[in-house]
């Protein structure tokens, strides 16, 4: 039998299944989690018409979640993370749309294992990560069932997106931050740092292999250090080629599942940017600056468009960018990187 509780029309109340009232010892290896619902908390059934909904942290935007919701199919909205609360709920189950909205926290590893934490999962028809820690995400889910629930509503054709730390973990590669989090020009001189830490194949979205994503791009400066991650999974034999999906703050990129995508944001400020690595590097070495030349960019802005199914953009503006013993220039007029 599914547990719920259920509150409609407003914030939910929250079902905290774990170890609250366990001895310290056996608490800190229990399984922790907490459930928050709106709506209707029995399984909706629906079928959903998928997409990917890729969100570069900061401010959530309408536009991207009305569109989540849509293609739900009216069905159940999911959101998970392992810290945080149930903020989302009631936002989003106020767009319409969906029979429900919930959050998921899952807390520890064990807690990646509950059935309940699993069916839950499984169930939704719209699921987004939210932001957080990227760490903690395949810390607590890589390996376990959590990873495969997550993996079976991608494939029944759910609607799938994921803010900052979330939008980190959808693509085929992953930065993880294991070790704290990387900065560009640390990257640009030793792109082989103790802060780049790489992953691979936590989850397989379709339209996304062969590719890593990054989050707050321009507001945290980090194209240097996506371009060193890049260097690295090729100098590392990952992959002969990789493509980034870089987005700004407050930036959603909007993907159908034939790959054509559209890009919603805080007019202005909103951008994504979309890279190819275009061989090996030049000079890819521990304790070295990274040269790394000649890096195609595709930058999508206001109403430009692009597909990542064919890696072609309509616009937007191209442009190259290199990295030169460390120091990274570009073809756009005055040299601006982004």
């Amino acid at each position: 039998m599914r547990l719920t509780v259920a509150a409609k029309g407003s914030i939910a109340a929250a079902l905290f299944l774990g170890a609250a009232l366990l001895t310290d010892g056996a608490a800190a290896a229990a399984p922790k989690y907490s459930y928050f619902v709106v709506g209707d908390p029995a399984d909706s059934l629906a079928t959903p018409i998928g997409g990917i909904a890729l969100m570069g942290g900061g401010t959530d935007q309408d536009a991207a979640f009305q569109w989540m919701n849509g293609r739900s199919g009216g069905g159940d909205f999911l959101v998970i993370r392992t810290t945080g609360t149930d903020a989302y709920n009631q936002w989003v189950y106020d767009f319409g749309g969906v029979n429900s909205a919930a959050t998921l926290i899952i807390k520890n590893r064990d807690a990646s294992s509950v059935q309940f934490v699993i069916d839950t999962i499984r169930n939704a028809e719209a699921l987004f990560i939210a932001g957080g820690d990227q760490s903690t995400y395949t810390a607590l889910w890589k390996g376990t069932p959590v990873e495969d629930a997550i993996q079976y509503v991608i494939n029944k054709g759910g609607v799938v997106g994921g803010t900052s730390a979330g939008l980190m973990v959808l693509s085929e590669f992953v930065y993880t931050g294991a070790t704290g989090s990387a900065v560009s020009s640390q990257t640009l001189a030793d792109p082989f740092n103790r802060y780049v830490t790489l992953d691979r194949d936590f989850l397989t979205v379709p339209l996304m292999g062969g590719t890593l994503t990054e989050a707050h791009l321009i507001e945290r400066d980090r194209m240097g250090r996506h371009i060193g991650f890049l260097a690295r999974l090729i100098n590392d034999g990952w992959a002969s080629q990789v493509k980034g999906i870089a987005l700004e703050r407050e930036s959603a990129f909007l993907v159908l599942p034939n790959g054509s995508g559209t890009l919603v944001g805080t007019p202005g400020t909103a951008a994504a940017y979309f890279l190819r690595t275009p061989g090996a590097p030049q000079v890819c070495r521990p304790k070295t600056p990274l040269t790394y030349l000649n890096i195609p960019v595709y930058k999508v802005t206001g109403s430009a468009t692009f597909n990542i199914s064919t890696w072609t953009g309509s616009g937007g503006v191209a442009y190259t960018l290199s990295a030169n013993n460390g120091v990274l220039t570009s073809t756009q007029p005055g040299g601006n990187i982004y």
